[in-house]
């Protein structure tokens, strides 16, 4: 019930789920927030409520030049594709483009389209490209 979170993975770092979180548990139940435990690493992003997410990519290509080095994440509950950027230690949502369907996957082709697929048994296969 919230507390999707991205973490910029560090050596012997421990990230403290399912000790700490910034949601709450399905049945209502308190997670304790990372600020309350120090000994563990809180998350550089995290969404409440949830986004679901569906994979993960770094973009890296050129199409959609401003994306470049930043996480590009389908959401299946959000019906969304969020990107994230990450600047050295730093991570910060930068958009949330409505898809209006939950978002199963995605994966970036060798010419720097991004392809997503729908959730369901009438899920389409988009290639998404600039305008």
């Amino acid at each position: 019930m919230g507390g999707d979170e991205l973490n910029l993975i560090e050596p012997a770092a421990n990230y403290g789920w399912p000790l700490v979180s910034q949601g709450r548990n399905y049945d209502g139940r308190a997670i304790p927030a990372h600020s309350t435990r120090p000994e563990f690493a809180p998350p550089k992003a995290f969404w409440v409520p949830v986004i679901s997410p569906a994979g993960l990519i770094i973009y890296k290509g050129d199409l959609f030049s401003s994306w470049k080095h930043n996480a590009i994440v389908p959401g299946l509950s959000s019906q969304s594709i969020v990107r994230v950027t990450i600047t050295d230690d730093t991570a910060k949502e930068a958009q949330h483009i409505s898809m209006g369907k939950r978002m199963r996957g995605i994966r970036e082709d060798k010419d720097g389209a991004i392809w997503v697929i729908e959730d369901g048994p009438s899920g389409r296969l988009l290639k998404l490209t600039p305008n």
